[in-house]
């Protein structure tokens, strides 16, 4: 019996135990195409016809609330089903064990999706491919090769930390003014929305190297268009991808969907573009080009100015949503569990006391911080069900035989509230997620909010650093409670999973110590 293997995983070879060696043996190409006859089939698989899919969507009222039917189907089909939405045949998996078997046979250059709506916008304005998710193949890898290092290796990423404090500074001063004028010195409405211009100016201080004013008292009117394009963007995308290609010409949702395109682009052009003149006139006067993210990609000249610009378009929309819905899920539950805030409270002042900034190196000593964000994300994945086509070989999940070119369904959502995975999965419990802590039964592909391998997300390690440095900062000024309402607050599905009302709450003022 093979008791240890090796696997390649990052370029490193690393020891597998027993149970995950049959695990990759059992779903490996090869064996898969060896055994092929002793397989099920796609056609095998239960689930739901069009007509049937449009009537949970639209008649049942599952549309704004998609997460919640994938819950509901897997306890119809069980763990595995497939599905019609439009022109597409989905196979769905809802359990963690056939989610990690889709995710470890993916091939060099996996792809989550086509995203049609999304290519067919850049093809149709000649833009560059982004590598979020327009991009695909040897061109996404190279893109990738490129991008990632300034992204996601811990000592460029806490470069950025200086960028990020100035904007949570001013966002602590903006909640300050937020309680004076319209909170009755106590109260934030709509905090989700005040953290979304939290983050929206976060990414750009990294990305672009420069402020839009989304925390000043009134936000510059361009700026606010620009915000609005992105939330219009995310709207009309769910609803697109329902019809066939050959309709979205006659589509107003289609005409709307590439109306929003056009002006993000044309904002994040002229960012380039008057940051290409920045480093110009620099050279000119014989100055040091000094700078970020935006002027390594511009200065190294690996991409052209064109692939820059698909490039941190798409990286801005990738990083706003993540940072701003997790921090007001994770405030707002913080604020129902006061022993919790209390825990947390207590583990940033022991770290960071007095009026000390917390920096990315004080955050390497709040596990509890870290574990109240994995938790948050556990229950609020910003994506709720992820994508991914197999592009080079058939692959084998769950005991059925799948061709190249499937698309898989990953249900994150309903495998984060499998409560063999994760008892009392409703509950708010950071103490899952800490060492030592961790029930035995606790799968690694139960949650994985940022994906996993070579296509996980790209701005992983900027949105923690920024969801990280504003929950310290805000638990050092604030003693967070609920609205006095009582009002509870469900999540909705706009292709990312966000707030379905205004979340509302209370700042109290902390002691100092």
């Amino acid at each position: 019996m093979l008791a240890r293997t090796l696997w390649r995983r990052g370029g490193r070879l690393a020891w597998w135990g027993e149970a995950g060696a049959r695990r990759l043996c059992a779903s490996s190409p090869s064996t898969a195409l060896a055994e092929n006859n002793k397989h099920k089939t796609m056609e095998d698989l239960d689930g739901p016809g069009l007509l049937t899919s449009l009537y949970w969507l639209f008649v049942k009222g599952y549309f704004p609330i998609m997460h919640q039917m994938q819950i509901e189907h897997s306890k119809i089909y069980g763990p595995l089903w497939k599905s019609k939405f439009g022109p597409m045949v989905i196979v769905n998996v809802a359990g963690a064990e056939l989610i990690e078997q889709v995710l470890r046979q993916e091939g060099r250059h996996p792809i989550r999706t086509d995203m049609p709506h999304w290519r067919t916008y850049r093809e149709l304005r000649s833009h560059a491919f982004g590598p979020s998710r327009s991009e695909m193949g040897k061109e996404w890898q190279r893109i990738r090769s490129i991008l990632n290092p300034r992204m996601l290796k811990p000592k460029h990423v806490s470069t950025y930390t200086n960028a990020i404090n100035d904007v949570t500074t001013d966002f602590v001063k903006k909640v300050d003014w937020l309680r004076k004028t319209s909170g009755n010195g106590v109260m934030v409405n709509d905090l989700a929305g005040e953290l979304y211009k939290f983050a929206f100016e976060g990414i750009s201080s990294v990305l672009f190297e420069t402020r839009l004013g989304c925390m000043n008292e009134v936000m510059p009117e361009e700026t606010q268009k620009f915000i609005f394009s992105v939330g219009e963007m995310f709207r009309l995308s769910n609803l697109v991808v329902l019809f066939p290609k050959s309709l979205w010409p006659y589509l107003p949702a289609w005409k709307h969907f590439v109306a929003v395109w056009d002006h993000l682009f044309k904002v994040a052009n002229d960012l380039v573009h008057k940051k290409m003149k920045e480093i110009q006139e620099n050279v000119k006067e014989g100055k040091v080009v000094e700078g970020e993210y935006l002027t390594h990609l511009l200065v190294s000249e690996h991409m052209s100015v064109t692939e820059v610009l698909g490039s941190v378009t798409e990286l801005l929309l990738a990083g706003v949503d993540t940072t701003s819905n997790t921090i007001s899920w994770s405030l707002y539950h913080l604020a129902r569990e006061p022993e919790i805030q209390e825990k947390l409270y207590q583990e940033v002042i022991g770290v960071c006391p007095g009026d000390k900034i917390p920096t990315s190196d004080d955050i390497s000593n709040m596990p509890w911080l870290k574990a109240v964000v994995r938790e948050t994300l556990r229950l609020y994945p910003v994506v709720p069900g992820n994508a991914r086509i197999t592009a080079e070989n058939e692959v084998v999940v769950g005991g059925h035989l799948f061709p190249k070119k499937t698309l898989f369904h990953l249900c994150h959502y309903a495998v984060s509230y499998d409560e063999k995975i994760f008892p009392e999965a409703h509950s708010f419990q950071p103490q899952r997620w800490l060492r030592g802590e961790k029930q035995l039964n606790q799968h690694p592909f139960g949650s994985v909010p940022f994906g996993f391998g070579v296509r996980a997300c790209l701005g992983r390690r900027v949105a923690e650093l920024e969801m990280y440095l504003l929950l310290s900062r805000l638990m050092k000024h604030y003693e967070v409670r609920p609205d006095p309402s009582g009002k509870t607050v469900k999540a909705l599905t706009r292709t990312l999973l966000v707030p379905g009302t205004h979340i509302n709450l209370q700042f109290l003022d902390r002691k100092k110590h």
